[in-house]
Order: C-alpha cells, then structure tokens, then sequence
C-alpha cells in the first residue's frame, strides 16, 4: 500500500509539472506578436535596442507587389525620413526599378530571403543557399553589400541566428508590429504604433499594405511631436560589444 501511494504521488506532481510547463508556454506564446522557436539556449535576434537618445527605426517587408510602394516613398521623401526596407529575391528581381528608387532615396535595405520560406525548417546548407543569393541579387543592383536579414514570418531557430550571423548578417525584428498587412485603417495602424513605441524601438510595416502609406503621415508627425527622431536599422542598433537580453533587446557592453 505505502509503494502505491509512493507512486500515485510521483503521478500526480509530474502532472502537475507538466501542466505548469504547458502554462509557461502559453505564457510566452500570449507574449509574443510573432512566431519563435527556441530550443536550449538562445540565439536571438534584434527586436528592439537600449538607447536613451529616442532614435527609432521604422521598417517595410517587400514580398508582394508594388502597389503603395511609391506613395510610401514619397511621404518618407516629404518627411526627410530615411528607413530600412526588406526585400526577398523574387521581388527584388521581379522589380528592379524600385530596388534602385528605394537604394538612391538612401533608404537601407537588407535580405528577406529569396523564397520567402520557413527558414527555421531549412538545414545549414540551405539556409546559406537562402542569404547568399538573396543578398546578392540585391548587391548586383545596388552596388552595396547587405548587412541585415529579417527572416519570414519572424519564424527562427538558433541554427538560422547563428548561420547569419557568421555570414556578417545581423537578424532583426521588431517590437512594434503595425498589423498593417491585415488591411486595419490608416488610424489604427498610427494608434498601434504610436502606442507602443519607445527609445529604440523597429518598427515592421509592409510596403504592400492597403493603408500603411495613409498612415506614415500620422506616425512620423506624431512621433516627432514626442521628441523621436527616425533612423536606418543599420545606425540604430550596436554592431560590437553588445549583447541581447531575453526579450531581444540589444544592449550596448558585454
């Protein structure tokens, strides 16, 4: 009897452990706006930088079509405000034109694979495969090396991280996910961004997105009245003597 009861208690604590477990991972599920894959210790990427200077960065995805690309551009003209815009091969390809107009208006540009693929399934190889080529499309029309990634759906695992990070490829995020490619209106992308920017914060919009050139008007004055002041991701964040805390937030020292 005592042997029984022994074991029904070591059944119900690794229940309960597990059920605790199952908490945390909905915990941290509930917490983030993206999708992460972590296992053991973490390779992560940039989301947002420590600074007390109120530099932020703003950022578009290109991956779909051009549509509100060149009202995008025309407002960050008006604005004098310089981005960091994203593109995967094929649409770098399939529109050149604006890969110049994006790279002579001194916009930076970084790597967002060539396939637009869940990188965080992909073996070394291929994940090599994926940045090199993307990056060189892009530097074949620029004339300029790439120096950032931003993975697909900000899926990721250590193995990506760490494979771009040896090929020279900082991986950045965001903290501030405007929602824009959910068709939300012009105020409603500016209230959610307005909302949770701070010091240091990245922006993601798309440059696809039904009303996120009728919103940049809205968040960049708005921003600026709370004394922000708009930079590239590449003058944003820290390239040594850094390290990056649990949340992704990248702090100068190590």
């Amino acid at each position: 009897m005592r042997l029984l009861t022994i074991r029904i208690r070591y059944v119900v604590m690794a229940a309960a452990l597990l059920a605790a477990a199952a908490l945390g991972c909905a915990a941290a599920d509930a917490a983030g706006a993206e999708a992460v894959y972590w296992s053991g210790a973490r390779s992560l990427p940039i989301y947002s930088v420590e600074r007390s200077d109120n530099k932020i960065a703003i950022s578009f995805d290109c991956a779909w079509g051009t549509d509100h690309t060149q009202e995008i551009l025309e407002h960050l003209a008006s604005a004098g405000v310089r981005a960091t815009f994203f593109m995967v091969q094929f649409w770098t390809e399939k529109y050149p034109e604006y890969v110049r107009k994006i790279d002579e208006a001194g916009h930076e540009i970084g790597t967002h694979s060539a396939t637009h693929s869940h990188m965080a399934a992909l073996n070394e190889q291929e994940i090599t495969a994926e940045l090199t080529a993307s990056s060189e499309a892009i530097a074949k029309i620029t004339g300029k090396s790439v120096e950032l990634f931003r993975a697909p759906f900000g899926e990721y695992d250590n193995l990506l991280v760490d494979t771009a990070k040896v090929m020279g490829l900082y991986t950045v995020q965001w903290d501030v996910d405007s929602l824009d490619w959910k068709d939300l209106s012009a105020s409603e992308i500016a209230s959610r961004i307005v909302s949770k920017v701070r010091s240091g914060s990245i922006i993601l919009c798309h440059n696809n997105g039904l009303h996120t050139a009728e919103a940049l008007p809205i968040v960049i004055d708005t921003l600026r009245a709370k004394g922000y002041e708009f930079v590239p991701i590449g003058e944003l964040i820290y390239r040594d003597n850094y390290t990056i805390d649990p949340t992704g937030r990248q702090r100068a020292g190590s």
